[in-house]
């Protein structure tokens, strides 16, 4: 596996997964913006664009595409909520990290987003049952799947990010 890709490995869902298990991950989502701001700040302004690795995107975009994919998660939970097993939308992240918001929008504006989503979606979810945490939607990456793992998945990819973030750090003071 390539770590620097994958800093924190690839996504292994919790298997059982308790109602402590979810517990745990919805209470992790208040900490992700400020995980994920303590690492922009120490990056600091003028190392924001410079790709993590060899033709990677750069913390400027990883923020962006946090911000992107929690939208679409977001929406994909409440349409799993209100649905029965719905595709979730998917997008060429690629080619949305080439737009110009991501070039051209501070990246405080992202994560002002992802703090007030953040706090939208725990909202949502610490008002959820246990049923609704059984109900499932179709992707494109990890077939169906339950809410439960849907939440494991989205902790896991926004500590994958800032773990990416983290690393350019490392990699810019060795």
């Amino acid at each position: 596996m390539d770590t620097l890709r994958f800093p924190i490995g690839s996504f292994e869902p919790v298997v059982p997964f308790s109602d402590e298990d979810r517990e745990h991950f919805i209470q992790q989502i208040p900490e992700i913006i400020r995980t994920l701001r303590d690492a922009v700040e120490e990056l600091g302004p003028e190392r924001l664009h410079i790709p993590y690795r060899e033709g990677g995107w750069s913390a400027a975009q990883i923020v962006h595409h946090m911000a992107d994919n929690d939208m679409n998660a977001y929406f994909r939970f409440k349409r799993a909520l209100t649905e029965d097993e719905p595709m979730g939308s998917s997008y060429r992240q690629d080619l949305w990290a080439e737009l110009s918001d991501y070039k051209d929008v501070p990246i405080d504006n992202s994560l002002s987003l992802l703090e007030i989503l953040h706090s939208r979606f725990s909202i949502l979810l610490n008002g959820l049952n246990e049923d609704d945490f059984h109900r499932k939607l179709r992707t494109q990456v990890l077939g169906t799947i339950t809410l439960d793992t849907a939440l494991q998945r989205f902790v896991w990819h926004n500590r994958h990010h800032t773990a990416q973030i983290k690393s350019l750090l490392h990699h810019i003071e060795d």
